[in-house]
Parts: C-alpha cells; sequence; structure tokens
C-alpha cells in the first residue's frame, strides 16, 4: 500500500481492531433487519394477495401488490447492502458505503412507485362502483383478520427495525423501518376498509386504500429527499459542530476553531478542522496538538472515519499577493 492511501485509510477496519469490531456488529445488524423484513414480507405477500383475491378485497389485494413491491426493492437492497461492505480500494478510499444512500433512494422510488400504483387503482374501484359498473356485497371475514394480523406483525417489525436502524446508523434500514411503518397504516386502513365494506358500504374498502396511498407516496419522498441529502454530501447540523468546538474547548493549547467543515461517506464523516495555535509554538509541537484534537475527535465522535488538521498562528494576518510570474507570494502581518 502506497503512503497516501495508508494516510487516507490510517484509521479504517483493517488497522484499527475496535472499529473493525464495530463495523462488523454494524454489518451483522444490517443483514439482519434485511433478512427479516424480507422473509416477513414473502410470507404476507403470498397471503394477502391470495386472501385479496379469494375474499373479494381490493384493499387487501393492494396492500398485497404493496408487500409484493417490498420483497422486490428488498432483494435490491441486499445486493447494495452487500456491495457496500467491500472495503476501501485506491480509488475509494473511504470505502463504499455510500452505496447504503443509494439503496434508500431505491427504496424512496420503489414506495413512491407503489403508492401511485395503489392510488389509481383505488380511485378506479370507486368510481366504478359509484356509477354502478361493479357490485360488492363485503369482502369475507377472514380477509379482515388477516389485515389485523398484519397490522400486528408490522407493529413489531417497525420497532425491531427502528431500534436496528438506530443502532447501525444506516440510511436503507431507517428507511425500511419508514417502509414498515407504512405497512401498518395501509393494513390498519385496509381492515377498516373491509369491515365498513362488510356492513354494506363496499365503496369505503378502495377508498381508504387510496387515502393511504397519499400517505405511502409522502414517506417516499422523504426518504429520497433524506438520502438525495447524503448523497449531496449535505453537511452535519450545527449540533456537531457545537459539539466538535465544545470538544476542542477542553484543550488548553487549542486558542481557537476557525473552520469546520464535515463531509459523509455513507453512515460515516471526514471531518475538516481549522484551529488556532500560538505563534511562537514549533512544527513539532503544532503537530503534537493537532494529533491530540484528531484522538479526542475519534474518541469522542462515532462513525468518524478520519479528521485532517490545519493549525495557523494566533494572531498572523495572511495577505496573499502574486507576483510578476503568477506565482503566489505570501506576506505576513502581525496584529
Amino acid at each position: 500500500m502506497d503512503d497516501s492511501r495508508s494516510y487516507l485509510i490510517s484509521l479504517s477496519e483493517k488497522e484499527n481492531p475496535a472499529k473493525q469490531v464495530d463495523t462488523e456488529r454494524r454489518q451483522r445488524k444490517s443483514v439482519l433487519a434485511v433478512n427479516v423484513g424480507l422473509g416477513a414480507n414473502v410470507f404476507l405477500a403470498a397471503l394477502k394477495t391470495s386472501a385479496g383475491l379469494i375474499g373479494h378485497s381490493p384493499a387487501l389485494l393492494a396492500d398485497g401488490v404493496n408487500s409484493t413491491s417490498d420483497v422486490a426493492y428488498y432483494l435490491v437492497v441486499a445486493i447494495f447492502m452487500r456491495l457496500a461492505r467491500r472495503p476501501a480500494d485506491e480509488t475509494h478510499p473511504y470505502g463504499h458505503s455510500q452505496l447504503e444512500s443509494i439503496a434508500s433512494l431505491v427504496i424512496g422510488s420503489f414506495v413512491m412507485t407503489t403508492a401511485i400504483v395503489i392510488f389509481w387503482n383505488a380511485i378506479t374501484n370507486v368510481f366504478e362502483m359509484l356509477v354502478g359498473e361493479t357490485q360488492s356485497s363485503g369482502a369475507a371475514l377472514a380477509t379482515l383478520w388477516i389485515a389485523l394480523f398484519t397490522v400486528a406483525l408490522k407493529i413489531i417489525l417497525t420497532i425491531l427495525t427502528r431500534q436496528l436502524a438506530l443502532e447501525t446508523c444506516n440510511p436503507a434500514i431507517l428507511a425500511l423501518a419508514y417502509d414498515h411503518r407504512n405497512d401498518i397504516f395501509s393494513a390498519t386502513a385496509a381492515a377498516i376498509g373491509i369491515f365498513l365494506g362488510r356492513q354494506g358500504y363496499p365503496w369505503f374498502d378502495p377508498m381508504v386504500g387510496g387515502l393511504v396511498a397519499l400517505v405511502i407516496l409522502r414517506t417516499g419522498v422523504e426518504i429520497i429527499r433524506q438520502s438525495s441529502a447524503d448523497l449531496m454530501d449535505a453537511v452535519p447540523s450545527q449540533q456537531m459542530a457545537d459539539q466538535i468546538t465544545e470538544l476542542l474547548g477542553g484543550i488548553s493549547d487549542v486558542e481557537s476553531v476557525e473552520e469546520i467543515h464535515a463531509h459523509r461517506f455513507g453512515p460515516y464523516l471526514v471531518v475538516n478542522i481549522t484551529i488556532g495555535v500560538d505563534g511562537e509554538i514549533s512544527v513539532v509541537e503544532g503537530d503534537c496538538i493537532a494529533t491530540e484534537v484528531e484522538n479526542l475527535l475519534y474518541a469522542s465522535i462515532g462513525l468518524l472515519r478520519k479528521v485532517y488538521v490545519h493549525y495557523h498562528p494566533v494572531g498572523v494576518d495572511y495577505q496573499s499577493t502574486v507576483d510578476g510570474h503568477g506565482s503566489p507570494n505570501l506576506e505576513c502581518h502581525l496584529e
């Protein structure tokens, strides 16, 4: 490994056993969330789709279509999660973790597409019932129990997946938690629609499905917004900048914190900091202060992959001019 690459990933999992253990644990929990969700959705897709057809319930059938689409993008997410685990290389010195944000973007796209399809079918069914083109005597009782079972199962999956998302800081897993939550809404709406349909209001069944589709659509937009922000290298919140400033305030040799810039690489962060130090100290002493800053931030902020520290003497004003040959000529003036 050449020196530049070694410098870039000097604190990667390969060179830091503690971080390697944390990364492996994070990967296991992420895979667990995907596998559990995939298995549950395969089961629910088959159950709800068949019951919706046999039991004459448009709402449950639409919910079954939703679960079927869930299976498709769970498979996509599983592929992206595997690719995101690839180690750093020369062209990707910080690894491939941003593929998790791309997976989240895929989920959001699937969610929006599914919502549009469900909404369109629901509106079509309501219109046909109101104009008398189709008649319905209500869905079978079994479809109501299946919808209620789906609600209970999705509540459990939402809690489990959200907890795993918080533990792993994985945007793709958080998007899956949102999707499980959407399924709670859609299954609850299906149950309400089926119940009212059996009471003599069959048009409630597809109408409620259309309303839930709007909720699902909103969630898809939010997932895409969050994942796009990560891919567009949006900087962390002001809260993190304040946290870093407060941490560095405990180092007496750091006289000022001039700039803080942070960049995302999937769930990880790379931070660039400019600090002010005493102008009378040596370069070696300045390097020791920078190292102290790096070690403090590594120990205090989780998922921090790399810290770059630039230091300059406090009380010195740098003015850059250009000489006749086009090269910069730095003139330092003490304040």
